[in-house]
């Protein structure tokens, strides 16, 4: 008698694997996805926190017409506003200025007036009793 695994068996074998394999690849990418947009609306309540202090010790939010925040000219929130990393002025609301998780994806973008200001930034999918896309951080919460 031989021992060994015929070809059906080692067929059926590969295909078991391959399919496990596919739904650990799709798991993986929604969970990916998932935290992305947990990062974003974190990252949108931090930037709402500083800001706040920035108004309650200025008495007034960063006047930008259009700003793209994390960038090279927005690294970091201090008395003087919005300023390339280690750039800013004491004391430090945000050291380091968060941006898009995703490379490539929208970006944060801030817009501030003496009395208000608006972050837009987009979701990926449902997160946190928001829905897939754009949204806003405002002075009166997330949106």
């Amino acid at each position: 008698m031989k021992k060994g695994f015929t070809l059906i068996e080692l067929l059926v074998v590969i295909a078991i694997i391959a399919l496990l394999s596919t739904l650990a690849v799709v798991a993986l990418s929604s969970a990916r996805l998932k935290s992305r947009d947990a990062k974003r609306l974190s990252d949108m309540k931090q930037l709402s926190t500083a800001l706040e202090l920035y108004f309650n010790d200025q008495g007034s939010y960063p006047v930008v017409a259009s700003l793209v925040l994390g960038g090279a000219s927005s690294g970091c929130l201090g008395a003087g506003g919005f300023a390339a990393a280690g750039g800013c002025t004491n004391p430090v609301y945000m050291a380091q200025v968060p941006a898009n998780p995703t490379p490539g994806g929208a970006a944060y973008t801030y817009e501030g007036t003496a009395s208000t200001f608006g972050i837009s930034f987009e979701l990926e999918g449902a997160a946190g009793g928001f829905g897939l896309g754009p949204h806003s951080a405002t002075q009166n919460g997330l949106q």
